[in-house]
């Protein structure tokens, strides 16, 4: 009997520790997917910003039937005293238009459609901008932009730009993200001086 029972403990130790084997502690290394966009996104986007150019997004961005990329230039060096993020110095969006891209949508020193300069923004020139996006089921493509730093003779405010249906291209909304602002033709400060 003393035998069957240490036959059997044995056999029961040997299956454990052939079934711990097989398995590890250790986190297993993830595969990151490859982008879901065509080569010509990739094309059109280094031709916009060169190597450093990096597709963040792509599809029916604005839920207007057409394809669009979301393309960003990342920050070089993340200042220490801020917070990680994606901070990028220019970002835009391209547009699928027959056989070429268009730029819908600039953000660099200031934020910019084919209209001009999207209302609600420093009158300074900004040198890189922290951007979070998210997507609306059914708005699209939501973007907040908010300077790196206080700009001259202003103060640091996110500035939400999103596809507005009605004109067909992309503006800010104003500081309770309700209503679309229009373009400026020009970013000039009022002389209040007379």
């Amino acid at each position: 009997m003393r035998r069957v029972l240490a036959v059997a403990l044995m056999s029961a130790l040997t299956m454990m520790v052939a079934a711990c084997s097989g398995t590890s502690t250790e986190p297993q290394a993830t595969k990151v997917a490859a982008p879901a966009y065509p080569p010509e996104v990739e094309k059109a986007a280094e031709k916009l910003f060169g190597i450093e150019a990096e597709v963040i997004t792509y599809g029916d961005l604005a839920k207007n039937g057409k394809q669009q990329a979301l393309v960003v230039s990342r920050l070089k060096i993340r200042p220490e005293t801020m917070q990680p993020g994606l901070l990028v110095t220019r970002a835009v969006i391209i547009q699928k238009a027959d056989d070429s891209w268009d730029e819908v949508f600039l953000c660099d020193e200031h934020l910019k459609n084919p209209k001009g300069f999207l209302g609600g923004q420093p009158v300074a020139a900004i040198g890189g901008w922290r951007l979070q996006t998210e997507t609306d089921p059914k708005d699209g493509l939501e973007m907040y932009f908010t300077p790196l730093q206080k700009p001259a003779g202003g103060y640091i405010q996110t500035y939400e730009v999103r596809w507005n249906p009605a004109v067909k291209r992309y503006e800010t909304l104003d500081r309770n993200y309700k209503d679309f602002l229009k373009e400026l033709p020009s970013l000039e400060p009022i002389n209040t001086e007379q």
